[in-house]
Parts: structure tokens; sequence; C-alpha cells
């Protein structure tokens, strides 16, 4: 394994990197059958004989797989070809009941389209080369059985499932941009419709082809391509490895071998799989059982219409309407629920700036350690937006809004109600701030002292006193003030 940095590789190499991404379609059903299409049922219940490949069993396409497909060209800004034709993919392995797998190769779904990623203080866009529509095959279970020690099992469930696959050109860079990339596709789809985007479960699958040159040269370098790739850390990983591995074999006088790679998460590495096929290997041919499929101009109309509004667009209008920095608006606009929740909460309380405060920071916190989604907290955008009109109105502080957030995140109950139960309402009396703050001032002759030499930073020390014997309940800029002032009298 090579021993210089990645910094010292990319100083000498250009990485040249295209990622292909499978993505399962959001349908009921699967791709040419009528069987369920849904995660973690029993192994082997959603099958019947079209997904299992039984003889004399045809397939029937699914039109809304299609028109999901149709969503995410448009989304992605490629362009519908009017026809495409579905070809046979040969390949033998144990989770592909029919030796076939059923996709597109020489006339595809769509072509041309591209994704913007960050680039310095812009936009780079990364072209798409293709979007085709192909059926996902089974899945092997190597352990949780009582006999995984001994056998593998097949699970056909997922066989026959609707995928995309969504093909970059060699565009991307870096480990990073290969990330942000692929964030970037995953929130389009998710948007649109298309996809639940949930690596974990499988709905998103990523390969990447990576090769390197010397810095300066055009032509490009034998490439691999990496496997098992499901989640984006491990995307970002892995092609951080295959670079710095690829640079140790030229570096030692060795030429690079085009082949397929398998990620170990557990060693950190790529490991050889397989030598790279090409597409002859497949001896892909028209599908005999299937017409070509033809898309109208009616159909790609009435696609692009139930499109909502995308990340990027939502993204722009957040900077502009709400008057946002572009950084708040990008985080708000990662994930459709987090952007309809800010804008509910914004329209409850109409304070943009401190609703993108709230929900960047307090709900997103407590999000992470959180097994529900935003969509399904107790606490409801218009609580959120209850609790900042009280300390916009100056009912609460600051503090005790924060206080009060922790405890109607889980109970979901009106702010108003916590506040006025548990005395938490903001003291603004004069004369209760300055008699405590004679009481403060008295018990700290060395503090005062330091303030009257000129250490004017004591005066946040008093304000904290003062703040703390009032349990937080104090309105802080009015303290502020009477500190001040009791302190320079």
């Amino acid at each position: 394994m090579a021993t210089a940095t990645h910094e010292d590789v990319l100083a000498r190499y250009e990485p040249v990197i295209g990622l292909e991404v499978h993505c399962q379609l959001l349908t009921k059903t699967k791709l040419f059958c009528g069987c369920l299409n849904r995660f973690g049922h029993e192994p082997n219940t959603n099958v019947c004989p079209v997904c299992l490949g039984l003889p004399g069993a045809l397939p029937v396409l699914n039109r809304h797989a299609v028109t999901l497909a149709i969503r995410a060209a448009l989304a992605t800004q490629c362009t519908v070809q009017p026809t495409s034709i579905f070809e046979r993919k040969n390949y033998f392995y144990p989770d592909l009941p029919k030796g076939y797998q059923i996709s597109q190769y020489q006339r595809p779904l769509a072509k041309g389209g591209q994704i913007e990623i960050p680039s310095g203080d812009g936009l780079r866009p990364i072209r798409i080369e293709r979007i085709h529509m192909e059926e996902d095959a089974g899945k092997l279970l190597h352990e949780g059985f009582a006999w995984s020690d001994e056998k593998s099992g097949v699970d056909l469930n997922r066989s026959g499932v609707p995928l995309i696959e969504i093909v970059s050109q060699p565009d991307l860079r870096s480990p990073g941009e290969a990330h942000d990339y692929l964030a970037a596709l995953r929130s389009i789809l998710v948007y649109a419709g298309v996809s639940d985007g949930n690596m974990e479960e499988g709905s998103l699958r990523c390969d990447a082809n990576v090769s390197i040159r010397p810095r300066g040269r055009e032509a490009l370098g034998t490439r691999a391509e990496i496997k098992n790739l499901n989640s984006f850390r491990n995307v970002e990983r892995a092609i951080a490895h295959e670079i710095r591995r690829q640079a140790a074999v030229l570096d030692s006088g060795t030429r690079i071998v085009q082949e397929t790679r398998l990620w170990n998460a557990e060693r950190a590495e790529t490991v050889s799989m397989r030598s790279k096929e090409e597409a002859h290997d497949y001896r892909y041919f028209p599908e005999p059982d299937l017409p070509p499929l033809v898309v109208s101009d009616a159909w790609v109309a009435e696609s692009r219409a139930s499109l909502p509004e995308l990340p990027a667009q939502k993204r722009s209008r957040f900077a502009s309407e709400y008057q946002l920095p572009d950084y708040d608006a990008g985080v708000l606009t990662a994930t459709r629920d987090v952007a309809d929740y800010f804008e509910a909460v914004t329209g409850g309380c109409g304070n943009p700036k401190a609703a993108s405060n709230w929900v960047m920071t307090e709900v997103l916190r407590k999000l992470k350690d959180d097994a529900r989604t935003i969509a399904a907290l107790p606490l409801k955008p218009a609580r959120l937006a209850e609790l900042i009109r009280l300390v916009d109105a100056g009912t609460i502080s600051g503090k005790i809004a924060k206080e009060v957030f922790d405890r109607i995140w889980d109970s979901g109950e009106a702010p108003q109600a916590v506040v006025e139960r548990e005395g938490l309402l903001q003291v603004s009396d004069t004369g209760s701030i300055e008699a405590m703050i004679a009481e403060v001032v008295a018990a700290s002759p060395e503090q005062l002292a330091t303030y009257k030499a000129g250490k004017a930073s004591t005066l946040g020390w008093f304000v904290g006193q003062v703040m703390k014997k009032m349990g937080g309940r104090a309105n802080p800029q009015l303290v502020n003030a009477l500190v001040k002032k009791a302190l320079e009298s």
C-alpha cells in the first residue's frame, strides 16, 4: 500500500471519476409483474412466475415506473427519447433467476442532463450521460440464519423491482465532489418523488469508475469500477483509497489493470473482484417479449407538470424571498421535509431569520439523535412558530425559550401553557431587577474594583450573575442596561 499522503498524490495526479447510480423507483409493484415492491418482507414472499423467471411467463411493463423514470430524467435536465428499447443483458449469478436482466443499452430512456455541485464560490455542472430503466436482481443472504456458516441463501423479493441507472460523465475530480454529486442527486430524486433515497435499504446504490492521470495530461487513464458503496461516507473513502492505490501502482512502474473492485469497509480498502466486463461480454440483444417503449410529448408534458419545486429552485427562492444567506438556504432545502417544516414555521411566526436559526440549530440538532423523521415529530411547525413569537414579544427570554423547546419536543404541548404553568414569564420589572443588581454588586467588591480599574469585560460577569439569580427569566437587554448604569453610578 502507498505511503504517500492523499495530498501528495493529488499534487502529481488528477483523478477522473464517474458515478453509476442505481435508484429503486417508488412504485407499489414491480417493473414487469404485479408483485409487491416492498423492503423488509420475509424472503421469497413477493414473487411470481414472471420475477422467478419461470418458462412461459411474459413481462408486462409498469406504466407508473416509466412515469417516475421520466420525472427523474426531467428533474436532472435530461432529454427524454421518443423511443427506447429494452434489451436482455446476459450473465450468470445465483440471484438472477432468468440468467439475464431486462435493461436498456443502445437506446436508453433519456440522455444528456446535468447536476450542479458546489465549486469555489459558485456551482459547477456535472454532465449526465444517460438514464436507462432496468429490473433489479435478487439478493444473496450470507448471515442471520442457522445455516449461514455453511451456505448462502437467495431472496428474490427484490428481483424485478424497477430501477433507473443514472450514469454521469467522468467530470468529477475528487472524492469530495463525488460526495456532493451523489448528495445533490439523491436530494433531487427524493424531492421529485422518484425514490426514498434510502442507501441502507438499497434504494440508492452507487458504483464508482475511478482513474488517474498525471497532472497536465489529457488522455484518460485505465479505470477501475468500485462496487458495494452503500453510504456517502464509503463513497468518499473508497474513491480516496482507490486514487492512492492507483498512484502507488503507477509509481512502481506497473500498469493499472482494468477491473471491477469491491469496497471492504472494515479494512478500508478496495479489493479485486473480477476483470472488468465490456458491453459485448453481456451479449445484449432486444427483448423479444417487449415492444419498443414509445413516450409521447403529452406524456412528457404531463410528467413535467407534476414535478414539484426542486432543490436548486427552492434554494434560490429561500435566499431571495426570505433574505437568507446561501449557506442557510442550502441547509434548509437539503431535504423536502425540512424545507416544508421551515416554511410552515416562517408562515406562523413571520420571522424567517429566527425560524431559520431554530430549525438549523435546535431542530436539526435534536433530530441527529432521534429515530423519527421531521414530519413525524410531535413538535409541529405551529408550536415552534408560537415559541418564536413569545421570544419576539419579550414574553420569555431566548434562554428560557430553549428550555421550553426541550420540554415540548416530545410532547408537542403549547409553549404558552408551559410558560404559564411553570412561571417562566420574562421579568421586565425595573424595580425587581435593580434590587437584584444591588444585591450582586454589594456581594462582589473585588469584581466591582476590577471594573472601576478599567476592565470593562467584568460587566458581562455581573450580567451573568444577575441572570443566574433570577433563574434566566429577566429581560437580558434590560439587565445589561441597568447593570451598566449601576456600575457607573
